[in-house]
């Protein structure tokens, strides 16, 4: 009896063990939906961060080379500021340069003429002068004549070499020195040692040492010196100008002041 009643129970187990599982798949279906759901939500929003986090860094990428963009502009407007000063600078130095052209084009058409008295005014001084050096100043004029006419010399340098030749006569005025020259002595040539101090004198003597003279302004020729009051100081003065003795005064015939040639 209990086996047939238990046979007959287990058809009644088997419907509520399918009732009951029918239940649980079907609460089972919205849960996996849900769960779903919520993962494509996580994986957009994980998405949508990335796209924001990479344009924040094209944001900020961006925001750079802008600051960068600004500084070079900034750079460059204040360049631009001083490049307009400079132009400004070198407009009113060309309207300079060109009132300086027109006032040089008259001192050119000045200055020819003042340099050819200036070379006049030289060669007169240099005939008037003692004769020391005749040849090489006369040369030096000459120079300076030949140079006056030639077009591919500047204004400028013809003035200079003008002005050089004046300062190597004046230097002539503040120096001693001694060379060898022929001279006319009684009429007759000789070749004589010539010391020159300065302007102030100027002697020969032989040499043999035997005989001595000096330039006499008055007379316009050279004048043998009587005795020998002042060969030994004529000696000394030429061992001077070679630099073979110290500096010290000398003893010397000088033409009489206000004597000329």
């Amino acid at each position: 009896m209990k086996g047939h009643v238990a046979k007959r129970a287990l058809p009644g187990a088997s419907v509520l063990l399918a009732a009951w599982l029918g239940a649980a798949a079907a609460r089972a279906d919205p849960l996996e939906d849900i769960l779903r759901v919520s993962q494509a939500s996580t994986e957009a929003a994980q998405a949508s961060q990335a796209n924001v986090e990479r344009i924040a860094d094209e944001t900020r990428d961006l925001l750079q080379e802008y600051r960068t963009v600004m500084k070079q502009v900034e750079g460059l407007e204040v360049y631009n500021a001083r490049l307009e000063k400079q132009i400004a600078g070198q407009e009113e130095r060309v309207a300079a340069t060109g009132a300086s052209i027109d006032e040089v084009t008259v001192l050119q058409r000045q200055m020819l003429p003042l340099l050819v008295r200036m070379i006049d005014g030289l060669e007169s001084f240099v005939a008037l002068d003692k004769p020391f050096h005749l040849e090489e100043r006369r040369e030096r004029i000459a120079f300076l004549r030949h140079n006056l006419d030639r077009p591919d010399i500047p204004l400028a340098e013809k003035y200079r070499q003008v002005m050089e030749a004046y300062r190597i006569e004046i230097e002539y005025g503040r120096k001693i020195d001694t060379y060898k020259d022929t001279i006319a002595v009684g009429g007759e040539p000789r070749e004589v040692d010539i010391l020159r101090v300065g302007r102030i004198a100027l002697l020969y003597q032989t040499p043999d040492q035997r005989s001595a003279g000096f330039w006499n302004p008055t007379q316009g020729g050279w004048e043998p010196l009587e005795g020998n009051a002042y060969r030994g100081a004529i000696r000394q003065g030429m061992r001077m100008a070679n630099k073979q003795a110290s500096i010290e005064l000398l003893t010397l015939p000088v033409a009489a002041p206000g004597a000329t040639r």
